[in-house]
C-alpha cells in the first residue's frame, strides 16, 4: 500500500513538472512574439499570459518578472549564436582586429532578424529594478569569453600588446557594439550598415592595443 502511495506521488510530481515546463515554454513563445511586434516596454505580463493561454499567476509562478522573461528569451536565442561563434572563431584568418570584425559581423547578421528584442536586451542593462536572476546585455560571460580568447590569440600572435588590460578592451568593444544599435532606432540601419560602423570603431580600439 505504501509503495502504491509513493508511486502515485511520484507520478503526480512528474506530471506537475511536465505541466510547469509546458507553461514555461508557452510563456516564452508568447513573450518572444510580443516583444518583437509590440516592443518590450509595450508588452504587459497580462498580454503575455493571454497569448500563452495561461493565468497571470502561472506566469509569476514561473518567472519573477518581465525582465527575467526577457533574459530567458534572449538566452535561448543567443545560445545557438555563441555555439556558432565557438565553432568559427578558431578558423578565422587575419589580424586580431579583422577577426573581431568578422565576429561582430556574424553577431549583427544574427540579431538583424529580431532587432527589437536585442534593443530591449541592451536597454535592460540600465533597468535598476531587475531582479538578480535577470541577465541583460553585458552580464553574459559567454560573449566576453569569446572576445577574450580572440584577444589572447592576438597576444600570442604578437599584434596585441601583452601589457594591455584585456577586460578594458572587452568593455570597450561591447560598449561600441551596443551603442551602434541606436542607428536602428534613428535610421533603421540594417546589419550591413551597423557592421560598417563597428568595423571603423574596432580599428580605433585596435590602434590602442597594438604593440608599441
Amino acid at each position: 500500500m505504501k509503495a502504491d502511495a509513493i508511486g502515485t506521488a511520484g507520478a503526480l510530481g512528474g506530471a506537475r513538472r511536465v505541466q510547469r515546463e509546458a507553461t514555461r515554454n508557452r510563456v516564452l513563445n508568447a513573450a518572444r512574439d510580443l516583444f518583437e511586434t509590440q516592443g518590450y516596454e509595450g508588452t504587459t505580463i497580462r498580454e503575455i499570459a493571454r497569448r500563452a493561454g495561461v493565468s497571470v499567476g502561472s506566469v509569476f509562478t514561473t518567472f519573477a518578472s518581465k525582465g527575467e522573461i526577457l533574459s530567458q528569451v534572449m538566452q535561448d536565442r543567443l545560445e545557438p549564436l555563441y555555439a556558432e561563434l565557438d565553432r568559427v572563431m578558431p578558423h578565422l584568418r587575419g589580424c586580431t582586429a579583422d577577426r573581431l570584425r568578422s565576429m561582430f559581423a556574424i553577431h549583427y547578421a544574427f540579431e538583424a532578424q529580431r532587432r527589437r528584442q536585442f534593443l530591449a536586451h541592451i536597454a535592460a542593462a540600465y533597468d535598476w529594478t531587475l531582479p538578480p536572476t535577470a541577465r541583460p546585455y553585458g552580464t553574459t560571460l559567454r560573449l566576453q569569453d569569446i572576445i577574450r580568447e580572440c584577444l589572447q590569440k592576438g597576444v600570442e600572435d604578437g599584434d596585441v600588446d601583452p601589457a594591455s588590460d584585456l577586460q578594458e578592451i572587452i568593455d570597450l568593444l561591447m560598449a561600441a557594439y551596443a551603442w551602434t544599435y541606436r542607428l536602428v532606432v534613428r535610421t533603421n540601419a540594417n546589419a550591413h550598415e551597423l557592421t560598417a560602423v563597428m568595423d571603423r570603431q574596432i580599428g580605433l580600439i585596435a590602434d590602442g592595443f597594438r604593440p608599441r
